[in-house]
């Protein structure tokens, strides 16, 4: 299988969450083409990428598209947590950018949810895994660990993601969570792929 990414935090979290399959990345398929999220929903993208991937290749693709979703905002950034700020935002702006919005309009409801969602399409079936795991805005980023959002979202134990070994978050993400669901669906294939 391809993983549809040139994410490599993207790729190793998931290579290691479901390393049953054998799966490569797009630059071992040499694969260099960027697909467009431009989709309104983490479904759309993560659907978008994969069937774009897959009908390149001919080889049965995994994609995913995730962020980060605020209570108090409506949801915000969603869809748009890698682009809110632009294309070339670093994620240290990104982060910074959430907690001012929380200084500027004084709210006290720092509730949210990582949501992710993996798309395995392989020119048949499409078959679709969902995460979410619920915690909260922190009020300063903590920990070293991780990448995108994780040093700003906090855990019911205290603890951001970014504080977290490599082995403990990839036991709670949304992506873990996102991967067991696709990994029980793909079982009911009538595919070639074994499980552990």
């Amino acid at each position: 299988m391809i993983l549809a990414t040139n994410n490599e935090g993207k790729l190793k979290e998931i290579k290691k969450i479901l390393n049953e399959f054998d799966i490569i990345s797009l630059k071992e398929a040499s694969v260099y083409h960027e697909v467009e999220e431009d989709q309104d929903s983490f479904y759309g993208n993560a659907s978008k990428k994969a069937r774009e991937i897959y009908q390149i290749t001919k080889t049965p693709t995994i994609a995913d598209d995730s962020g980060i979703c605020i209570d108090a905002f409506d949801g915000w950034p969603g869809v748009y947590s890698d682009r809110f700020l632009g294309s070339n935002a670093t994620k240290e702006q990104r982060n910074q950018a959430i907690l001012q919005k929380f200084i500027d309009t004084k709210v006290q409801d720092r509730t949210a949810r990582v949501m992710c969602y993996l798309v395995y399409y392989d020119g048949t079936n499409e078959i679709v895994g969902i995460g979410e795991l619920v915690g909260k805005i922190a009020f300063k980023p903590i920990g070293d660990r991780g990448f995108g959002f994780d040093d700003i979202f906090e855990l019911e134990n205290g603890l951001t993601l970014a504080q977290l070994t490599e082995e403990e978050k990839n036991q709670i993400s949304a992506r873990y969570l996102a991967a067991v669901d696709l990994k029980e669906k793909l079982k009911s294939l009538d595919k070639k792929y074994t499980f552990k």
